[in-house]
C-alpha cells in the first residue's frame, strides 16, 4: 500500500471530462487519406474520434473538464491549492498549459505546472499530486489530462492519422481526514529513454528548431514505428499492472474494472490476454475517441463512473504506456 506520510491519506473528490463537439468518422477520414472504415476498424478498433475546433486548445479542453470536476465537488477555483496538467500537446512550449488552465478557471495563485509523459501522463501526474498531498504541502490538487493531438497529426500519414483524437479529463484530490480510507492504493511508474525515437515529434525543440526544411519535411508531426511500439507497450503495461498490484494486498480478482490506455484495440486485447484478465472487466471506449494520450484513462474513468460501470467501493486499475517510452499503473479505490 502507499505509505501515509505524516499519517495523511488521499481521497478522490470528483472527476470530469470534456470532448470536442466535432466527430470525425472513419468514412470521413477516408475522404482525406487513402484508407477505409474496414481497414481502420480491423487494425485499431477505432470507428470515430473527436477533433478540436481551429481555435480550441488543450487549455480550453482542460479548463472545461476542470470546471465540471469543480462543480461536482461543490468547490470554487480558489479552493484549489495546486494544478497539474498532463499533456504532450501544449498551447505553447512555454508557459505551461497548466498556467493557461489556471487562468481560464480562475484559480489564481495556485501553483501550476505540466507533466510530460505522453500517454502515461495522467498516471504520472496523479502520483505527483499524491506525493504533494501526503507530504502535507497542499490539501487539494486538481489533476488534468488534456490533449489536442489532431493539431500535431500528419493527415497525410495513414499509419498515424487514423489513431489520434482530442479530449480532456480532470480529477480533484484532497487530503483524507484521520480515519478516512485511502483512495490511492498504489502506483508504479517507469521509463526507458532508449526507445525515444520510436514515438516522437522530431522537430520543434532544441534538437531540431523550426526551419523551412523541417516544415517542408513534415517533421513537426508525430512519427511512430507501430510494430516496435506494440511489442514494448503490451509487455510494459502488463508489468506495470502486476507491480502496482504487488504493492497492495489485493489479487487480480479484486479489481472491479481495468482501465487500460486506449491506444488501439489490439493492444488492449493483448494486455488483457497477457494478464489473463477478463475482457468483460476491461473498459473500452477506443472506438469512440481513438487515442487521446494523457486524457485516455481519466476520460474513461469518468465515463465509467457516470455510466454505472464503476460504483462506490470499487477498486479500479488504471494502466498506460506512451512515448519516451513511459508506462505506469495506479490502483485506486472509488
Amino acid at each position: 500500500m502507499e505509505t501515509r506520510h505524516n499519517g495523511i491519506g488521499v481521497k478522490i473528490l470528483s472527476t470530469g471530462r470534456y470532448l470536442p463537439a466535432k466527430i470525425l468518422t472513419n468514412e470521413e477520414l477516408a475522404r482525406i487519406v487513402e484508407t477505409s472504415d474496414e481497414w481502420i476498424t480491423t487494425r485499431t478498433g477505432i470507428k470515430e474520434r473527436r477533433i478540436a475546433a481551429a481555435g480550441e486548445l488543450s487549455s480550453d479542453l482542460g479548463a472545461a473538464a476542470a470546471k465540471i470536476a469543480l462543480e461536482r465537488a461543490g468547490l470554487g477555483p480558489k479552493d484549489i491549492d495546486m494544478l497539474i496538467c498532463a499533456t504532450i500537446t501544449p498551447d505553447k512550449i512555454f508557459p505551461s498549459t497548466a498556467c493557461y488552465i489556471q487562468h481560464k478557471i480562475g484559480a489564481a495563485d495556485a501553483p501550476a505546472f505540466d507533466v510530460s509523459a505522453a500517454c502515461s501522463g495522467f498516471i504520472y501526474a496523479l502520483s505527483v499530486a499524491s506525493g504533494f498531498i501526503r507530504s502535507g504541502a497542499v490539501k487539494r490538487v486538481l489533476v488534468v489530462g488534456a490533449e489536442v493531438l489532431s493539431k500535431f497529426t500528419d493527415w497525410q500519414d495513414r499509419a498515424t492519422c487514423v489513431l489520434f483524437g482530442d479530449g480532456a479529463g480532470a480529477m480533484i484530490l484532497e487530503a483524507a481526514a484521520p480515519g478516512e480510507p485511502d483512495a490511492l492504493l498504489s502506483f508504479f511508474i517507469g521509463a526507458d529513454g532508449q526507445y525515444s525515437e520510436l514515438l516522437h515529434i522530431p522537430a520543434g525543440g532544441g534538437a531540431a528548431p523550426a526551419t523551412e526544411s523541417t516544415v517542408k519535411d513534415r517533421l513537426h508531426f508525430m512519427k511512430m514505428s507501430g510494430k516496435e511500439v506494440f511489442k514494448v507497450a503490451v509487455t510494459k503495461m502488463a508489468d506495470a499492472f502486476e507491480k502496482a498490484l504487488a504493492k497492495t494486498s489485493l489479487r487480480p480478482s479484486d479489481i472491479s474494472l481495468l482501465i487500460p490506455h486506449q491506444a488501439n484495440m489490439r493492444i488492449i486485447d493483448a494486455v488483457s490476454r497477457r494478464l489473463e484478465f477478463p475482457m468483460e472487466k476491461t473498459y473500452v471506449n477506443v472506438h469512440k475517441y481513438g487515442n487521446i494520450s494523457a486524457a485516455t484513462t481519466i476520460v474513461a474513468l469518468d465515463e465509467a463512473m457516470e455510466s454505472g460501470r464503476v460504483k462506490k467501493g470499487d477498486t479500479i486499475a488504471l494502466v498506460a504506456f506512451g512515448g519516451g517510452f513511459t508506462w505506469g499503473a495506479a490502483i485506486i479505490k472509488i
